[in-house]
């Protein structure tokens, strides 16, 4: 009986044996931390897209006793001045901006300079009420070759590398107009020009995606405004030999509104990489 109670407990405690080795302790690894894409820093890029915008050039003078026109001139004059010029053109240029990412939320300030390519004219003309058939015409030109905006940006991940934004701040252009006033009653001429560096303002939306390398794709939209500007002359002369009329006073405005839809690459420099699980 001794002899089985042994052969019993050799055969139990071999056994416990082998199950304890199977029991060796089994590690599972951590699991790796990726890099997620931080919007944050300073970056550069080029755009280039399509601008179609409008300008109402006016052209308009006063009544003087000594002056040369009737009184029922000054407002055929205004109606005819009172113009419309549309243009679209190719656009292009440079940026740079700085963003700061804040969870989901990034916050940045972009500043670009682009070619603009705004051109066009505008002629019209009418008898004068007053002296039929003699008539007048006038005539306007404007354009604006760069266009500069500083603009603040705000928006949102809606996921890691994608960002929804909205955009605004100041636009910057000089804008030029070129007016010609001439008649058939007497040879009748007047001119002036506009030189005048406009800062008005733009606002927009667009969308940013980060694909790698600190490189990202953008789209967006722009509407621009850069106000009126406008100017005056006295050189309005008449007859042969010319006779100058300076009390009849000229004066010339013109603005120019536009939107813009362009795309773009960026690429960003340095800025922190944030690690999750």
């Amino acid at each position: 009986m001794r002899k089985l109670l042994l052969a019993a407990v050799s055969v139990v405690l071999g056994a416990a044996s082998v199950q304890a080795a199977d029991l060796a302790a089994h590690y599972t690894k951590a699991p790796m931390m990726a890099a997620a894409y931080d919007w944050t820093g300073f970056y550069i890029g080029g755009n280039v897209g399509g601008q179609w915008g409008s300008a109402d050039p006016t052209t308009s003078t006063v009544f003087s006793p000594t002056g040369y026109f009737a009184a029922s001139s000054v407002p055929g004059i205004a109606a005819v001045g009172a113009q419309n010029v549309n243009s679209s053109s190719v656009t292009g240029g440079f940026t740079a901006g700085y963003n700061w990412q804040v969870s989901r939320a990034v916050l940045g300030l972009e500043g670009d300079i682009n070619y603009f390519g705004f051109k066009g004219g505008a002629t019209g003309s009418a008898v004068y009420p007053c002296c039929a058939p003699t008539a007048f015409t006038v005539s306007s030109q404007v354009s604006a070759d760069w266009l500069a905006t500083i603009r603040g940006r705000i928006g949102f991940l809606a996921a890691p590398t994608w960002l929804l934004y909205a955009t605004g701040g100041a636009a910057i252009a000089e804008v030029k107009g070129n007016f010609n006033f001439t008649d058939t009653f007497a040879a009748a001429t007047e001119s002036a020009a506009i030189r005048d560096t406009r800062v008005g303002w733009t606002a927009g939306a667009g969308t940013e995606y980060a694909f790698g390398g600190g490189w990202s794709l953008k789209a967006e939209y722009l509407y621009v405004d850069l106000g009126r500007a406008s100017a005056t002359s006295t050189n309005l002369a008449a007859f042969v030999p010319a006779i100058s009329f300076p009390s009849n006073v000229y004066t010339h405005s013109v603005d120019i509104k536009s939107n813009i839809v362009r795309v773009g690459v960026n690429y960003k420099f340095g800025g922190p990489v944030v690690a999750r699980y």
